[in-house]
């Protein structure tokens, strides 16, 4: 005969094969997102691991170890009650922005921590990883949904983070006089060759003539922009609501280094006509005389890239530019900027495919053919600056709670990019997506879509 403690056992067993089959689905996709961080880092020498390069970057060890201490916070510690957390200072030193949660330490500080060393680092993610494993099969059935929800998040926040990882990686190796390669881990190159001399890309050269840029026109209308529907996405991408746009065009490409090259020969940065006021005061403060990463040795240009330093090619899309140099080369050009509206709206029959991190070429690459009248590299390659600030949607609100501080509390004072690069992964990406910075900063991969017709 069952006693109630039983048919309480038996029904909660019945309740959890109902959830089996996605525990399982998000179990597998936690550890590939887990597995593509640490497959990152495989070109990395211990001392890569630790370098802050700006108060804006952070080192490849506190990615690591912030990417685990998401996980930790707002899964383990509440969805898995027999959970017992790590060290206490974990979460001092790899809070980033979230103030429900507790005191964090400086952000400009954190290439100053040499402890936990990264092999530590290293064995706090296996902790992690398995309590995790173990929360997939014991995770508590009456909040699957809602902790689910968190997981992803977490997921997509990882990513995010690999993203972060590479262009940290990036500005940091472009600081060392050698030039040094990231490069894939399949194609590195040995650590006694990189010692010796600046690595020089021998491939790329100046390209191929880029093709003809043309206008794809899209007619006024009332649409419909944002997510909605089941599948992931952030909170700010919705509520989806309507806007009114009149007429525009779209260029059907990006712009190039050559074409942004006869910008700077033009004497681009020395015009102020061209510049937004806190533009012009960032070009001389910070004496901006091309993109970032661009060398010009005698009489020649170069580009720095996570395959070293090489020659600038004029068919790549440009890339590492700020607002301020986006908005200031499209003025020169006589065009304008898209709007993020305008952007969504072109996208919306467009595949999501493009140049991604999965690809592995870590940089933009030339356009090599198009339909007549499509669009072109709209994902992937370099995120696209619009014109659009970034606030929040009609109708949005944020999550109550620490989680609601990881998107809202940052709608002021930024501009918004679309489209992903070649640092995004393609499973990331989606048309509704809403990245953002600050209109004067250069060490993402974006770059330019010229646009116009009437705002």
């Amino acid at each position: 005969m069952k006693t109630a403690i039983d048919e309480t056992i038996t029904a909660r067993k019945r309740i959890q094969l109902k959830s089996g089959p996605a525990r399982k689905r998000l179990a597998a996709r936690y550890r590939e997102v887990r597995a593509f961080s640490e497959h990152l880092c495989r070109p990395l020498q211990t001392e890569d691991y630790v370098i802050q390069s700006m108060p804006d970057a952070s080192p490849a060890k506190w990615h690591l170890a912030h990417t685990s201490w998401f996980f930790e916070t707002f899964i383990l510690q509440t969805g898995l009650p027999s959970y017992r957390p790590s060290e206490s200072l974990n979460s001092y030193l790899f809070n980033s922005y979230y103030n429900a949660v507790g005191p964090m330490h400086c952000r400009a500080r954190r290439g100053m921590i040499s402890r936990p060393t990264v092999e530590e680092t290293y064995q706090y993610r296996q902790q992690i990883d398995a309590a995790m494993m173990d929360f997939f099969v014991r995770g508590p059935e009456d909040r699957w949904r809602e902790l689910a929800f968190i997981v992803m998040l977490g997921l997509n926040h990882e990513q995010q983070h690999q993203e972060l990882f590479l262009t940290d990686i990036k500005h940091m190796l472009s600081q060392n006089p050698l030039c040094p390669a990231y490069s894939g881990p399949e194609n590195r190159e040995g650590s006694e060759r990189r010692s010796r001399r600046p690595a020089i890309r021998r491939h790329g050269g100046n390209g191929r003539a880029p093709l003809p840029m043309r206008w794809v026109s899209f007619s006024e209308g009332i649409y419909s922009i944002g997510h909605e529907g089941e599948d992931f996405a952030f909170d700010n991408e919705g509520p989806r609501h309507r806007v009114f746009l009149d007429d525009f065009q779209l260029a059907s490409r990006l712009v190039t280094n050559g074409e942004y090259l006869a910008f700077v020969e033009n004497g681009g940065y020395e015009r102020p006509e061209f510049w937004l006021s806190p533009g012009w005061f960032a070009v001389n403060e910070q004496k901006w005389r091309a993109p970032l990463y661009w060398e010009k040795r005698e009489g020649e240009w170069f580009a720095f890239t996570l395959a070293g330093l090489g020659k600038l090619n004029l068919s790549e899309p440009v890339c590492h530019v700020s607002y301020f140099e986006a908005d200031a080369y499209a003025r020169w050009a006589g065009e304008r900027l898209p709007t993020e509206p305008e952007w969504e709206i072109a996208s919306v029959n467009l595949p999501v495919l493009g140049n991604f991190v999965e690809e592995q070429h870590f940089h933009p690459v030339p356009l090599r053919q198009t339909g007549s009248g499509e669009l072109a590299q709209m994902f992937g390659d370099v995120w696209e600056w619009t014109q659009s600030s970034y606030s929040p949607y009609p109708g949005y609100a944020p999550a109550k709670g620490a989680i609601g501080e990881y998107n809202g509390k940052f709608m002021c004072n930024q501009y918004v990019l679309r489209g992903g690069s070649c640092a995004t992964s393609q499973t990331h990406i989606r048309r509704t997506y809403r990245n953002f910075f600050a209109p004067d900063r250069r060490w993402q991969f974006v770059g330019i879509r010229l646009a116009k017709g009437a705002l």
